[in-house]
């Protein structure tokens, strides 16, 4: 086999494990994302808990970065502090690394049992959260498969003249190994996928364990770097947990190089073969960086607030910030096609801005104050005035001569706005009223009730993503899928009542202090997902899918 064939097998193999790595954590995020965040918050508060914390959601998620960015953006809200932030990022390091480990070995059997069922599940039911499991599994199949097709696909490599030359060249210059590895990490945005990558050669025979582990710290300085790069454009909040991640983690591994290139210490003690002394150098890196971060996080903390500050971006309420442009070209109107590509455009930023309304309502469920309040408001504001323009705009293209199908669109991007619109005021009249009366009367939810609701939250808000993508797009099938979940929806704000009547009935206190607003915000939830789902309804009725307001059978 030649080397250029050998390179193609090896690039395959290494495609496929990161695609894999990618659907499990997507799979876990679309099926366990809201519990998973409202557990991250509710224990970050307690710095043994964040740590713990940190590590399971990583382990969860299979992402070190993806918690990261999910703590920053809760830090830059104000949900979690900073420093709390960094204690979490320290435990999603080590759940990161225990993962690596986990996968080296031998899980050949759990290859078909994971395709199997995983397939099974995802084609044999319409049940998001089942087919999320379903991808999860498929996901876990294909990681464990590529780590097979790495090793051998990397085979031939053992028999190569070149491969020792290069492995020689990078044992005597660990410095720029270490700099490869941190490059490599970063293209893979996986410190996962490049741990193992590593240990699959080294248990070839390709990499020495010595050099195994220069490249185990040029992996931690890539991995650190990923989440400053991700957030660089952030609101200056959001960006101090992945800085101070990078000052402690990436300044660790440079340290730790330099110890490792004065004193070459014995590995022998990390494991019995080259694959375990790589994997569990990695581990070790990782606790010793957690250990030294405890006592550090204050100092790290205040050293990231000032890079951040320094490279801070300019103040938004400058006239460049907060200056609009509206794609509602009047000299568009002659061209009826042009013109409802603008409003369309147009419609899409206003789904955008009840997209943030959305999300940001449940947390002001959970941490509250005027000023986030005042801000959601003003979001009501702006949608308000944008669909006023969008309604003057294609009154005026009424008037020009318009095929059915332009009048159809024209009425159905009219319509559109003004559910946008209606969605807007339930969340502004009625959930910010109830985010109010839990502030003044300092109320909290038992953990059954506010599940239920981040659960219910959490479907509204998929939803709605689905039917901003069905006005662009005018998918039959996304439309079909949203107005079975609107069935499916209303047995589960049906369950959630009826477990919240039970608690009602066995007297526990806080399900009787907040009673009403437990109800009425799973009502208005539902009245928002209905609205959302009424804007795919012109796309049904097009296609004679829809009867009255049920589908029709297929």
């Amino acid at each position: 086999m030649t080397g250029s064939v050998v390179l193609v097998h090896l690039a395959g193999a290494v495609a496929l494990m990161l695609y894999a790595t990618r659907l499990v954590k997507t799979g876990v995020e679309r099926a366990y994302g809201d519990v998973l965040r409202h557990k991250l918050r509710a224990t970050l508060q307690n710095p043994i808990m964040a740590v713990l914390a940190g590590t399971g959601l990583a382990i969860a998620l299979q992402s070190s970065t993806a918690v990261t960015l999910l703590v920053g953006s809760f830090a830059g809200a104000g949900i979690v502090s900073g420093l709390a932030g960094q204690l979490a990022v320290r435990g999603a390091e080590i759940g990161s690394a225990l993962v690596a480990k986990l996968l080296t070995y031998d899980l050949t059997l759990l290859v078909p049992l994971c395709l199997i069922v995983g397939t099974f599940l995802f084609m044999a039911t319409e049940s998001r959260d089942w087919r999320q499991k379903g991808r999860i599994l498929v996901g876990i199949g294909l990681l464990i498969l590529s780590l097979e097709m790495i090793g051998h696909a990397s085979e031939p490599l053992r028999e190569s003249e070149l491969m020792p030359i290069i492995i020689n060249y990078f044992s005597s210059d660990p410095i720029t190994a270490y700099l490869l590895a941190a490059l490599i990490t970063w293209l893979f945005q996986s410190s996962i996928a490049a741990v193992l990558l590593m240990a699959t050669m080294a248990g070839r025979g390709l990499i020495t364990p010595e050099l195994g582990v220069v490249l185990v710290l040029g992996v931690n300085l890539g991995s650190s770097i990923i989440a400053p790069m991700l957030t660089r454009n952030s609101e200056p909040g959001v960006r101090i947990v992945p800085v101070g991640n990078l000052l402690m983690r990436g300044m660790g591994s440079i340290v730790m190089l330099a110890l490792v290139m004065i004193f070459r210490p014995q590995i022998d003690f990390l494991g019995a073969t080259a694959s375990d002394q790589i994997v569990n150098a990695h581990i070790l890196f990782n606790v010793i960086i957690l250990i030294a971060g405890l006592p550090l996080a204050g100092l790290i903390y205040r050293a990231s607030e000032k890079i951040v500050a320094l490279g801070g971006k300019p103040d938004p309420e400058t006239p460049m910030q907060v200056m609009e442009l509206s794609a509602l070209s009047e000299s568009a109107l002659s061209s009826p096609p042009q013109a409802l590509a603008n409003a369309t455009r147009e419609v899409v930023r206003v789904c955008e801005t009840v997209e943030i309304m959305l999300k940001r309502i449940i947390e002001l469920y959970e941490s509250a104050d005027e000023d986030k309040i005042n801000a959601l408001a003003a979001l009501d504001d702006r949608v308000d005035e944008r669909h006023a323009a969008i309604k003057i705009y294609l009154a005026k293209l009424i008037r020009n001569p318009l095929t059915e199908d332009q009048a159809l669109r024209c009425q159905e991007l009219i319509g559109a706005c003004v559910k946008l619109e209606q969605v807007g005021d339930i969340i502004v009249r009625n959930m910010l009223v109830h985010v109010r009366k839990k502030m003044a009367q300092n109320l909290e939810f038992t953990p059954e009730g506010w599940r239920e609701i981040t659960a219910f939250h959490g479907a509204v808000l998929a939803n709605a993503r689905l039917a901003f993508n069905v006005l662009v797009s005018r998918d039959t099938d996304t439309a079909r899928q949203l107005v079975q979940e609107k069935d499916r929806l209303r047995d589960m704000e049906r369950e959630a009542s009826n477990s919240h009547f039970l608690r009602l009935r066995d007297g526990t206190l806080k399900s009787i202090e907040t009673s009403s607003i437990h109800l009425d915000t799973l009502r208005d939830l539902k009245q928002i997902n209905s609205l959302l789902t009424s804007i795919v309804y012109p796309v049904l009725e097009e296609r004679g899918l829809l009867r009255g307001s049920r589908l029709r059978a297929s």
